[in-house]
C-alpha cells in the first residue's frame, strides 16, 4: 500500500479528510512535533487537537507496520515459488495484521511437523483424498492399502490414515474460514474460568478468582489483569472454556462439504485433532493475549487520564513552604524552599515512634518558620504520614494561640516518586552536598509550589496514580505517559529564565542536550530578555526555534509578546492588529482588562485578512493579548488546606465532609478526607441518577470533592463514601 493509500484508509477509519492525514503525516516526517502542530498549524491541519493529531500519527505507524510485514511475506512466499496472483492480491489488500498473518501461516518456516513428516512418507496423495470428498463409493481401505511402505515406516493402513489426517488437520489449522469463524467462537461464547492452586494455603489477594467463571467479552480490565497476575504469581490456574462437541459442529460445517464421502469419519477425525491439537492451542493464546492488550489499553487510558490530572494541579507558587518527608526510626527528615522553590534549610527530627521527640521537633519547627516566614507545611504521604500530621496539626493549634492572625496550614502531599527522585541523576546534580534522604522532602514542599516542573523529574511510572502499571505492556505505557508529560508541559509553557533543564526537555523540539545548553547559558550569560537568543544556543538551529519559542515564557522581556503563547512568527500580524485596534502593546499588562471589550464584535474573518494570518491564528493572538503571562491551571480549584485533623473514631455515618481525589481506578477513587486511612467512593455511589460507567467522567486526581461517609469499618481501616450531589 502506498502512502496515498495508507491516507485513505485511515482518512475512512479516522474520519478525516485525506488531505488532513498527508498535511500531518508530512509535518510529522519533517520532525515537528504534536503540540506544535495542534497549536500553531490549525490552518493547514484544519484545526486538528493533540488527541486527533496522536490519532493519525499511530494510525501511520501501525499501517506502515502493517506494509512493511507484507513487503516481508511476500519476498518469503516468492523465494518457496508459492506466490500465486490470487494470494499476492489478497495479501496487499490486507487491511490488518491477524489476518496476515492467517495468509502467511501455511507458508512459514517452523519447525517440522507431524505433516511434514507424513508427506514425507508419501502420504500427502491420501490426505488430498480425504480433503477433496469426491469419492462416494468402496472401500476407504483399498485406498489406503496403496500407501503402505515398511521402508518409510506406514506398515498398515492405520498407519496410512494416521499419517494422512496429520496432513489434513494442518490444512483445516491453515484454513482461513476456519480460523475467522473460530474467532468468532472464541470472542462471544469462551469463557474464562479460574481456580485456587490447591498447593497455596496463606490469604491472598486474588480469593475472588478462587472459583471464578465469566464470559470472556464481558470481563473488566481490571478483572484481566488481576487474573494475568494471580496466574503468574502461581495462585491461580486460568482455562478458556468453550463448549467442545458444538464448537466441532461448527468446524464440520465449514469443511465437511460431501457427507457421502467414503473418507469423512476419517475427515472428522481430523477436524477433531486440528481442534484439539492445533486450534485450541492457538486462538486460545491469542484470545488471552487480546484480553491482555485490551485491559492494558484501558490500565494505559486510565493512568494516562490520571497522570494529566495530577501534572496540571494548580500550583501554590509565591509562598514558602517547609516540606515534611515523615519515617518513624529514621526520622522526619525537614526542608524549607524559597518562594521560587530554592533549598533554604534543612534538618531531620524524631517525632514520631519509637523516639517520640515532639517537644524537640516543634522546636526546630518554630525556629525555622520564624526564620524564613514559611506560609506553609508539606507532608508527604507515606510511611508515618498521619503520625506526622497529627504531630504538626497539635503544633499548629498551639502556635494558633500566640499567632491568632497567622495564616500557617499544612496539606498532604503525594509522595510517589520523592526517592525514585532523590537517589537520581537529577537530584545529585541539583544537591550535590545533600544525600539522598534530604533531597526528597525538598521534592515534597516543590510539588506543592509548582506540581508540574516537580514532577517532570520523575519517571511518571513512579508517580503513583495508575492501576496495575508494572503489569502493562511497558512500551506503551511510557509511550503513552511521554505523551501527556509532552502535553501538559507545552500546554502551560514554561519560563525561560527559571525551568530546570529537565521541564525544558519536555518543550516542543528540544532535546535533554538542548535543555541542559539553555541552563549552562542561563548561569554563565545571565538571563534571558528576548526570544531570539534562543537561537544562539548550541544545537538550536532554525527549525528547532520554530518549534519551541512559542512554548517559552520570558516575563523580563521589553517585548510583552514574548510572556505570551503568540509565536515569534505571528509578532508582525500581532502588532498591526494592535495598530488596527489602538491597544498600546508596551502598556499590555496594564491594559488587558479593557482589552476584551475592543474585541467584542470583531469580524474575525475580516481582521485575519488584513492582519495576514488565519482565523485560528488570530483568535490565539487576542487570546493571549488579554491573558499575557496566563497559567491555564490558575482557574483550576487550589488544593485543600488544613489546620487540624481527625481520627477514624471521630468520623459518623452521614456526616459530610470534604476530600481530594488521590487516585482514580476502574471501580471508584480513593479520597483523602484528612484521617489515616483514604475513604474509597465507589462507582455505585457516584450518583444516585443515573448508572456511572467510567468514575473519570465524574471526578479527577486533584479535585476536591464533598463526601458522605456511608460506611465505617473501625477494625478493618476501611471508610465507604458517597459523593454528595451526585
Amino acid at each position: 500500500m502506498s502512502d496515498t493509500k495508507i491516507f485513505s484508509f485511515l482518512a475512512k477509519d479516522l474520519n478525516f479528510s485525506q488531505k488532513q492525514i498527508s498535511t500531518v503525516a508530512e509535518f510529522l516526517d519533517d520532525g515537528a512535533t504534536v503540540p506544535f502542530l495542534a497549536r500553531y498549524r490549525k490552518e493547514a491541519t484544519g484545526g486538528l487537537d493533540e488527541e486527533q493529531i496522536r490519532a493519525i500519527r499511530d494510525g501511520l505507524e501501525t499501517q506502515r507496520t502493517l506494509e512493511s510485514r507484507k513487503e516481508t511475506i511476500l519476498k518469503s512466499i516468492k523465494e518457496q515459488d508459492k506466490l500465486t496472483p490470487e494470494l499476492e492480491e489478497q495479501i496487499i489488500n490486507c487491511t490488518d495484521l491477524k489476518t496476515l498473518e492467517d495468509l502467511y501461516l501455511p507458508y512459514k518456516q517452523k519447525r517440522k511437523t507431524r505433516g511434514d513428516k507424513a508427506k514425507e512418507k508419501g502420504l500427502e496423495p491420501l490426505a488430498k483424498l480425504i480433503w477433496e470428498q469426491e469419492i462416494t463409493s468402496g472401500d476407504p481401505v483399498e485406498y489406503a492399502k496403496e500407501y503402505i511402505n515398511p521402508e518409510k515406516e506406514v506398515e498398515t493402513v492405520e498407519d496410512a490414515f494416521d499419517g494422512a489426517t496429520d496432513i489434513v488437520a494442518e490444512w483445516i489449522n491453515e484454513n482461513l474460514e476456519v480460523r475467522e469463524m473460530l474467532r468468532d467462537v472464541f470472542a462471544n461464547h469462551s469463557n474464562i474460568v479460574t481456580k485456587k492452586n490447591p498447593t497455596v494455603k496463606e490469604r491472598t489477594n486474588f480469593e475472588d478468582y478462587y472459583d471464578f467463571s465469566q464470559k470472556s467479552k464481558h470481563l473488566k480490565p481490571h478483572q484481566i489483569l488481576a487474573i494475568n497476575r494471580g496466574e503468574r504469581e502461581n495462585i491461580l490456574f486460568v482455562n478458556v472454556d468453550l463448549w467442545e462437541e458444538r464448537t466441532l459442529e461448527n468446524i464440520d460445517d465449514k469443511v465437511i462439504s460431501n457427507d457421502l464421502s467414503i473418507f469423512t469419519p476419517y475427515l472428522q477425525d481430523a477436524v477433531e485433532d486440528a481442534y484439539k491439537r492445533l486450534l485450541f492451542p492457538s486462538l486460545e493464546r491469542e484470545l488471552r493475549s487480546e484480553l491482555t492488550d485490551k485491559a492494558d489499553a484501558h490500565a494505559i487510558e486510565t493512568f494516562a487520564t490520571n497522570l494529566g490530572n495530577l501534572l496540571m494541579q494548580p500550583p501554590l507558587d509565591k509562598k514558602v513552604v517547609m516540606g515534611i518527608d515523615p519515617a518513624f526510626r529514621s526520622g522526619c527528615k525537614v526542608a524549607v524552599v524559597d518562594k521560587h522553590g530554592k533549598y533554604l534549610e534543612g534538618t531531620t527530627t524524631y517525632p514520631t515512634p519509637p523516639q517520640k521527640k515532639v517537644a524537640e521537633a516543634e522546636v526546630v519547627f518554630e525556629t525555622l518558620i520564624d526564620k524564613y516566614g514559611v506560609e506553609l507545611i508539606a507532608i508527604g504521604n507515606g510511611t508515618a504520614s498521619r503520625e506526622t500530621e497529627q504531630i504538626v496539626a497539635d503544633f499548629l493549634q498551639k502556635r494558633k494561640e500566640k499567632h491568632p492572625d497567622e495564616e500557617l496550614h499544612y496539606l498532604i502531599v503525594n509522595e510517589a516518586g520523592a526517592s525514585v527522585y532523590s537517589a537520581s541523576k537529577v537530584a545529585r546534580e541539583e544537591f550535590p552536598e545533600l544525600d539522598a534522604a534530604q533531597r526528597g522532602n525538598i521534592s515534597i514542599a516543590r510539588r506543592v509550589q509548582d506540581p508540574l516542573a516537580e514532577l517532570v523529574k520523575i519517571n511518571p511510572k513512579s508517580i503513583g496514580v495508575g492501576l496495575y502499571q508494572h503489569d502493562v505492556n511497558q512500551n506503551q505505557l511510557s509511550g503513552k505517559l511521554d505523551d501527556v508529560v509532552e502535553s501538559c508541559v507545552n500546554e502551560v509553557g514554561v519560563n525561560l529564565n527559571t525551568a530546570s533543564a529537565p521541564l525544558l526537555s519536555h518543550i516542543s523540539g528540544l532535546s535533554k542536550r538542548v535543555a541542559q545548553n539553555i541552563v549552562k547559558h542561563r548561569e554563565e550569560e545571565g538571563i534571558f530578555i528576548d526570544r531570539e537568543q534562543i537561537r544562539s544556543i548550541s544545537g538550536v538551529g532554525d527549525f528547532r526555534f520554530q518549534q519551541a519559542a512559542g512554548f517559552m515564557r520570558i516575563p523580563e522581556s521589553k517585548n510583552p509578546l514574548d510572556n505570551t503563547a503568540i509565536h515569534p512568527e505571528s509578532y508582525e500580524a500581532a502588532e498591526k492588529l494592535c495598530n488596527l485596534f489602538g491597544i498600546n502593546l508596551d502598556k499590555l499588562s496594564e491594559e488587558k482588562d479593557k482589552i476584551g471589550a475592543k474585541f467584542e464584535n470583531v469580524n474575525l474573518k475580516e481582521t485575519a485578512e488584513k492582519v495576514g494570518v488565519g482565523v485560528p491564528t488570530l483568535e490565539l493572538i487576542i487570546e493571549n493579548l488579554q491573558k499575557p503571562g496566563r497559567d491555564p491551571r490558575e482557574s483550576l480549584p487550589k488544593p485543600l488546606l488544613r489546620t487540624d485533623v481527625m481520627k477514624m473514631e471521630d468520623l459518623k455515618e452521614g456526616q459530610k465532609l470534604e476530600g481530594t481525589v488521590r487516585n482514580v481506578v476502574d471501580f471508584g477513587a480513593f479520597v483523602d478526607i484528612g484521617v489515616k486511612q483514604d475513604g474509597l467512593l465507589h462507582i455505585s455511589n457516584m450518583s444516585d441518577k443515573k448508572k456511572i460507567e467510567d468514575p473519570h467522567d465524574v471526578i479527577s486526581v486533584g479535585d476536591i470533592i464533598k463526601v458522605e461517609i456511608l460506611k465505617l469499618d473501625l477494625e478493618r481501616g476501611r471508610i465507604g463514601l458517597g459523593l454528595v450531589g451526585g
